[in-house]
């Protein structure tokens, strides 16, 4: 029997869990196509940017993890076409690639509202290299400050900003906050590290917006308490290399971080198909593209409303990983001969819940009416995200990093990747000019 093929763009939680719900099925042949060579756990990215965790905590080579699958083929490589009639994929060194099924899981980017410049100033976190961007500038900043005499621009470069104030941003505030304050505090001689100003601003009228009200109240007063400055129904109006302008107030700050806003993959607008506001792709109950049964799209690059009038699903990894499964599960059905395939159902989404971590040992937790604080919903959490590693030996080193860290206080992966950038001043001329 010839092999189908099914191509995956994309090594997130979607197509992750589309490739593991394929990869006993001998009649098929699986090309995951990913930028990069590996598959990154998005949710522990902001303890890798942060010297909590390595980022070989966080991300698992793909070809070992399917070393095993000889129907497996990755391909390192950026898909910049898709023609849904030739039912080919274009790479963008003008490979062709053509499939029988195609999954497009390509996640999103961080949006900056239509200010783009913003993002050289403001890096989000996204990837490897967006979380190692963000540790050489959390890191350098004290550097900068340790070496300055003005009490000003020490001020400046040991104020952190951080824009949006969902899951990311809270975790990234709660555990910078621990790091100036038990991580640093005897590292410096000179400057007060202890007196680092962390800001974090959001836009809507309180921290945590998907998560019940009293739960975002109860995440705020940890913040406050861990000395985090919250700045509720604010808006950033600019963004400069001096500091950030929040309404008409500026804020001098030498580390801006991003953690408001995604946008879906421009890979998208080549399916010539309907997308939402975001750019993400209408798809049907069956998270197939309307009259093309063998493309799906699924995880943040999907618009999928589990009913007419509901509001579509979050792009976040627990939709991204059901969705996968099911697709996956879909196209064996579909494989299988008439009299032995299943009843065709549409994609239902099971809501597990929403956690949220903030700082050592607490976090929030919203699971069907159930919601908790504290201590037991970071067991709640820890557990979560250590079953979700896809790996035996990630677990294993993440579950060593925390307990050294929660012991100690420390954190090992503190190297900065980049020399610092010096620039002589200006000095006058020894000789005034002759007039």
């Amino acid at each position: 029997m010839e092999k189908k093929r099914v191509i995956i763009i994309g090594a997130g939680f979607g197509g992750i869990a589309t490739a593991e719900a394929l990869k006993r099925q001998k009649n098929v042949e699986v090309l995951l196509i990913d930028r990069t060579n590996h598959h990154l756990f998005q949710p522990l990215l902001y303890q890798a940017a942060t010297c909590i965790l390595s980022v070989r905590d966080v991300a698992s080579n793909l070809r070992q993890h399917y070393s095993n699958r000889s129907n497996f083929h990755i391909i390192m490589g950026e898909v910049v076409g898709i023609d849904k009639e030739c039912q080919t994929v274009l790479l963008g060194n003008g490979d062709e690639l053509d499939y029988d099924y195609l999954v497009v899981a390509t996640g999103a980017r961080h949006s900056y509202f239509g200010n783009p410049q913003w993002e050289e100033l403001a890096p989000g976190l996204k990837t490897v290299p967006d979380a190692l961007l963000i540790r050489d500038r959390l890191l350098t900043a004290f550097e900068r400050a340790e070496r300055l005499d003005s009490p000003e621009e020490i001020a400046k470069h040991l104020t952190f900003c951080i824009v949006g104030a969902g899951p990311t941003g809270v975790e990234l505030a709660g555990t910078i906050a621990e790091f100036t304050r038990r991580t640093l505090k005897k590292n410096f001689r000179k400057i007060p590290v202890e007196t680092s100003q962390i800001i974090l601003i959001e836009g809507m009228d309180r921290i945590l917006p998907p998560f019940h009200k009293n739960l975002s109240s109860k995440a705020q007063t940890y913040l406050e308490k861990m000395g985090v400055k919250v700045w509720t129904n604010k808006i950033v109006t600019e963004i400069n290399e001096d500091g950030i302008f929040v309404g008409d107030t500026f804020i001098p700050c030498g580390t801006v971080l991003w953690a408001a806003g995604n946008a879906a993959s421009p890979l998208l607008k080549t399916l010539d198909t309907e997308l939402d506001r975001q750019g993400r792709a209408i798809v049907t109950r069956h998270l197939t593209l309307p009259e093309h049964n063998n493309i799906y799209v699924i995880g943040d690059a999907a618009h999928f409303k589990p009913r007419k009038h509901q509001a579509p699903l979050p792009a976040v990894a627990s939709v991204a990983k059901q969705a996968g499964t099911y697709v996956g599960k879909r196209i064996k059905n579909a494989l299988l001969e008439t009299k032995k395939r299943k009843k065709d159902r549409s994609f239902r989404y099971l809501d597990k819940g929403s956690l949220a971590t903030i700082g050592k040992c607490r976090a929030v937790a919203e699971i069907g009416k159930l919601r908790l604080a504290g201590h037991f919903a970071w067991l709640i959490w820890a557990f979560v995200h250590i079953a979700y590693l896809i790996n035996f030996q990630s677990r294993i080193y993440v579950c060593l990093e925390w307990i050294h860290h929660h012991l100690t206080g420390r954190r090992t992966s503190r190297i900065i990747y980049t020399s610092i950038e010096e620039k002589l001043p200006k000095k006058p001329p020894k000789h005034s000019p002759k007039t």
